[in-house]
């Protein structure tokens, strides 16, 4: 029994201003209309006896990633919430504690979820050549056949195949981390190197053995964290007292580099783990002029760049090896070459506490969304969307009034002790300190816009009294 472990926590700051704490690149479709978390969902799905998957994420992402499970039409058996980022064994050791519950001798396929595999049957190959050894419980990982000189990827050198097999799964002979441009040209023209792609094939127990022995750590913190798991809905709520004092560290650093039981298989390519945006301009489909252009873009004299339009139109002229990205609130413009270093923006934004690090102008909610369309000292306006049957919670504000307006839809309303349903055109007032709740009965969306006002405007003076989300702020 094959169970795919989706890997959900990162940030990816390397993409912003596309990709935001909130709302990182896992959950944006970069490459089709599917999103990379809906594609490695699917890929998964495709492979040969496997199951439902367990997804380990963020707690912030919880309903993000419900409701791609939902798009893509894929129910997982468990999605698991982190309550802090601890790196990749302590969130395998809990898909591992998982799976044990129900299926002792299950197989992980674990695989990050933000990552491009344009071939999956490639994929299914691999760990269709990888079985045999996980099943005797070697722990398995998979070697992207490079065909470039890269300097930005870990290497994973194999002990040499005697028999030709390109799917042969050979003994690792060594971790080797990012080299350099000369060290790299000898492990591509060697034969014998591979891409480290972070996805890995191995028996759920064979892990927990394995941390056991070289980990004991991380295995003791998270087996605390998971017994002393909550159920919230459809997520299982790791304990946080007892999670936070797990070791943070990957599955190569804790498990592979240390044990003798670490198995290679070659993964045929094209594969990204998109890393930066110059590598999708990479696998990016280029013009005649060497260009990747996304969205409403003009290019003129314009060579080897990509540029990426979300709201509105993006013109270049003159330029070459540039990196240009628009969203609604921020514009990214940067040497190709260097786009690695975004997150060093994404610092200086944090450092300084703006928004943009964490959050578009749109936010996704369990119940719809809201755009935030103009703001001033003591007024705000926001573009309101509630998805058909879901409300959002019974709360109040202490410092501000808001004024709705029904665009399209049918609204339900409770304002103090006084109840309303809204349609098109007609609108409510709701002052401060009154409790409120705002519904969707229809079977449409509910689009309404809201207009704030008051000495402060921040979303954390809500005050929840009843939510079905089970949110507390």
């Amino acid at each position: 029994m094959l169970i795919p472990v989706l890997l959900s926590g990162g940030t990816g700051s390397r993409l912003w201003p596309l990709s935001r704490t909130l709302y990182p690149k896992q959950f944006l479709p970069l490459t089709n209309e599917y999103s990379l978390f809906e594609n490695s969902l699917l890929r998964a799905a495709t492979l040969p006896d496997s199951q439902a998957p367990i997804v380990v994420c963020n707690q912030e992402h919880r309903f993000i990633v419900a409701e791609q499970l939902r798009q893509a039409a894929i129910t997982a058996s468990a999605i698991i919430l982190e309550p802090c980022a601890k790196n990749t064994a302590p969130a395998t050791a809990a898909a591992a504690l998982q799976a044990i519950k129900t299926h002792p001798e299950a197989l992980l396929l674990v695989m990050p979820s933000d990552h491009i595999l344009i071939e999956p049957a490639a994929l299914s190959d691999a760990v269709q050549a990888g079985l045999t050894k996980a099943e005797q419980d070697f722990l398995v990982t998979f070697g992207i056949i490079p065909k470039t000189v890269e300097t930005g990827y870990g290497y994973i050198q194999r002990q040499p195949n005697t028999d030709g097999a390109s799917q042969t799964c050979s003994p690792i002979q060594a971790f080797i981390e990012k080299p350099d441009y000369e060290s790299a040209q000898r492990y591509v023209a060697d034969g014998n190197y591979l891409w480290n792609s972070g996805i890995f094939l191995f028996k759920a127990q064979a892990f927990i053995d394995a941390l056991h022995q070289f980990a004991p750590a991380i295995l003791k913190a998270v087996e605390a964290a998971f017994n002393a798991a909550q159920q919230d809905l459809d997520f299982i709520r790791l304990d946080i007292p007892s999670f936070i004092q797990s070791p943070s560290d990957s599955i190569d650093y804790a498990v592979m580099e240390k044990t003798n039981k670490g198995m290679v298989v070659p993964l045929a390519g094209p594969w990204s783990d998109v890393g930066s945006w110059s590598a999708l301009w990479d696998i990016g489909s280029q013009d005649e002029n060497g260009n990747v252009s996304c969205g409403d873009v003009i290019l003129e004299d314009t060579q080897n760049s990509y540029v990426h339009s979300d709201s509105r139109l993006v013109t270049t002229l003159g330029i070459n090896n540039v990196v240009v990205v628009e969203t609604a609130d921020a514009v990214l413009v940067a040497d190709k070459q260097k786009s690695q270093a975004v997150k060093k923006i994404v610092a200086q934004l944090k450092a300084q506490k703006r928004y943009e690090a964490d959050s578009h102008t749109t936010v996704y909610r369990p119940w719809g969304s809201y755009e935030s369309l103009v703001v001033g000292k003591r007024f705000q306006v926001k573009r309101i969307i509630v998805k058909p049957g879901q409300s959002l919670s019974l709360q109040m504000h202490h410092h501000r009034a808001e004024h709705w307006v029904v665009v399209s839809g049918t609204a339900k309303v409770v304002c103090g002790d006084k109840n309303a349903v809204l349609t098109e055109d007609q609108s409510i007032y709701i002052p401060i300190g009154h409790q409120h709740r705002l519904e969707n009965p229809g079977i449409i969306p509910l689009e309404l816009i809201e207009v704030q006002s008051g000495s402060y405007l921040g979303e954390d003076d809500i005050v929840r009294f009843d939510d079905r989300y089970g949110r507390q702020r």
